[in-house]
C-alpha cells in the first residue's frame, strides 16, 4: 500500500515539475529581471545597507500606530532565512549531487542568480498588502491575492496548500533529516528522535511569532557562521582540486563527460527543484515573514528577502557542495544527509557525523518553528479560532514526529508534490500583481534620487489600489 502511494506521488510530482513548474519558474525569474532592470544586481549594495541598518521599526511605528512587540526588519529577515537555511542546504544539495551529478549545482547557481528577482517582487507584494495584527503585522500570499487581486477563492487555496506543504510535509522532511543524521551519528532510534522533535516543536510554537523570531535572530548567524567557517577550512584544505571541482560542476551542467549517467533534463531538473526547496523564491513562503516587517517602504523588504536567496543558494549551498566535491567520496553511493556526513567524515574524521548531526538539528529544527509560523499566517485566513489554532499546532507538531519514521526517497516525494503546486499558485499571482511592484520601485529609486529615506504611505497609491491597511 505504501510503495503504490509512493508511486503514485512520484509520478504525479514529477509531471508537474516536467511539464508545468521548470517553465514558469526559469520564465518568471527572467521576466523579473529583465522587467525590473536587473533590480537584484543593481541594488545589491543597498541590499546590504538595509538589512544592517537599525532605524526602520521606530520609523514605522510612527506611521503605522503599532508601538509595541513590532519585528524589525532583521528579524523577518532571519524568520525567512531559518525556513531557507535547513535540510535543503546540507541533504537537498546532497540529494542534487547525488541524482543529477555535480552540474545541478551550476543550475542551483543560475536559479538563485535570476529567481532573487521573484523574491523580491513577492516581499515586496507581501510588505504592500501586510495587515495590521495586534501586536504585530501579518501577511503572505494568501493575502495579497485577496486584497490584491479580490480573489479570495484563490486565496483560499494558497493558504490550504501552505498549511499542507509547511505545517505538515516541510516540516516531516525537515525531521526526516534530522532522525537521519542524529541515528548515523549517535545510533539514537528514529522513533526516539521523532518524538523529542516533537515536544521541543509543542514547547516552542505555542510562544508565536516573537518567540520563534528572538530564536531564528539569536541562532540562525551563529550556526551559519561555525558551519561556513568549517566549509572554508575544508574548501583552503583542499584548494588545489578546487579547479577541477569547478570544471566538473560546469561541464557536466551542460551534460559534458556525465558521470552520474543521467541526462541533461535531469540535471537541470534536480538543481532548480533543490534549489526552490533550499531558497524558496518563488514558492511563496518568504512573503509571510517579509509581511511582519516594520519598514517605511515596501521595497525595502523586498530587497532584504531576495538577499537572503544569495545567502541561501549561493553561500551556504555552494560550500555543501564543494565540501562533498572536494572530498572525492562517491557521491552516487549514498544520498541525502548521510551524503553530506560522509563527506565531512573524510575531511575531519570521525567527529563530522556528530558535528554534521549538531548543525543539522539547529538548521531543521529552526526551520521547523518558522515553517509552523508560516502555516499560522495562513489559519488565520480563514478563522482566528483559538481551538482552530490549537489544533493546527498540534497536527503539525504530530507531523514532525511521523517525519521521523518516514524513508527518504517518500519524504522527498512528497515535498517536491506539494512545493510544485504551491509554486503554481503564487507565481500566477505575483505576475498579475508586478505592475504594483513597478509602481513601487520606481517611487523607491525616485525618493533615494531626491535624497530622500524612502518612506511608502496609502494615499501614493489611492488611484491604482486603495484596500492597503498598514500603510494608512
Amino acid at each position: 500500500m505504501v510503495e503504490t502511494i509512493h508511486s503514485v506521488i512520484d509520478g504525479l510530482q514529477d509531471w508537474l515539475w516536467t511539464y508545468v513548474n521548470i517553465g514558469l519558474l526559469i520564465g518568471c525569474a527572467l521576466y523579473f529581471t529583465f522587467r525590473t532592470r536587473f533590480v537584484q544586481f543593481r541594488l545589491f549594495k543597498e541590499m546590504f545597507r538595509l538589512m544592517l541598518s537599525s532605524g526602520e521599526k521606530k520609523e514605522h511605528g510612527d506611521i503605522s500606530g503599532l508601538e509595541k512587540k513590532q519585528i524589525s526588519s532583521f528579524q523577518a529577515f532571519v524568520v525567512a532565512l531559518a525556513s531557507r537555511i535547513g535540510t535543503g542546504n546540507l541533504a537537498g544539495v546532497a540529494t542534487a549531487i547525488s541524482v543529477g551529478g555535480p552540474g545541478a549545482i551550476f543550475w542551483m547557481w543560475v536559479m538563485a542568480l535570476f529567481g532573487s528577482a521573484t523574491a523580491f517582487v513577492e516581499s515586496s507584494l507581501a510588505q504592500l498588502y501586510k495587515r495590521r495584527g495586534e501586536n504585530s503585522f501579518y501577511g503572505g500570499p494568501a493575502y495579497y491575492m485577496l486584497h490584491g487581486l479580490h480573489r479570495r477563492w484563490m486565496g483560499v487555496l494558497f493558504s490550504f496548500l501552505m498549511i499542507i506543504t509547511f505545517g505538515f510535509a516541510n516540516n516531516a522532511m525537515q525531521s526526516n533529516t534530522i532522525a537521519l543524521a542524529c541515528e548515523k551519528a549517535f545510533d539514537i532510534p528514529l522513533l526516539w528522535m521523532g518524538m523529542a522533535l516533537c515536544l521541543l516543536t509543542i514547547a516552542v510554537i505555542f510562544g508565536g511569532i516573537h518567540r520563534i523570531a528572538r530564536i531564528s535572530s539569536a541562532v540562525v548567524p551563529v550556526m551559519a557562521v561555525v558551519y561556513l567557517v568549517l566549509a572554508l577550512f575544508i574548501v583552503l584544505s583542499n584548494i588545489t582540486v578546487l579547479p577541477k571541482v569547478m570544471c566538473m560542476i560546469v561541464e557536466n551542467a551542460f551534460g559534458v563527460g556525465q558521470v552520474a549517467g543521467g541526462t541533461l533534463g535531469t540535471i537541470v531538473m534536480m538543481g532548480i527543484k533543490r534549489g526552490l526547496f533550499s531558497n524558496e523564491a518563488g514558492e511563496g513562503s518568504a512573503p509571510n515573514a517579509a509581511a511582519t516587517a516594520s519598514v517605511s517602504h515596501p521595497v525595502k523588504q523586498g530587497l532584504i528577502q531576495a538577499l537572503g536567496v544569495f545567502a541561501d543558494t549561493l553561500v551556504v549551498c555552494s560550500c555543501t557542495a564543494f565540501v562533498i566535491l572536494c572530498s572525492g567520496v562517491d557521491y552516487t553511493a549514498s544520498n541525502g544527509i548521510q551524503l553530506t556526513q560522509n563527506a565531512l567524515t573524510h575531511e575531519i574524521g570521525s567527529i563530522g557525523n556528530t558535528f554534521i548531526a549538531v548543525v543539522i538539528w539547529l538548521f531543521a529544527f529552526s526551520t521547523i518553528i518558522a515553517n509552523c509560523y508560516y502555516g499560522e499566517t495562513n489559519l488565520l485566513f480563514f478563522t482566528k479560532s483559538k481551538l482552530s489554532l490549537f489544533v493546527y499546532r498540534m497536527i503539525a507538531s504530530g507531523c514532525v514526529m511521523a517525519g521521523a519514521l518516514l524513508t527518504l526517497d517518500l519524504a522527498w516525494s512528497i515535498i517536491d508534490l506539494c512545493m510544485a503546486m504551491i509554486t503554481i499558485c503564487n507565481l500566477i499571482a505575483i505576475i498579475l500583481l508586478f505592475p504594483k511592484v513597478k509602481f513601487l520601485v520606481a517611487d523607491y529609486l525616485s525618493q533615494k534620487k531626491a535624497g530622500k529615506d524612502p518612506v511608502f504611505k496609502k494615499s501614493m497609491m489611492s488611484k491604482i489600489e486603495k484596500d492597503l491597511d498598514a500603510w494608512e
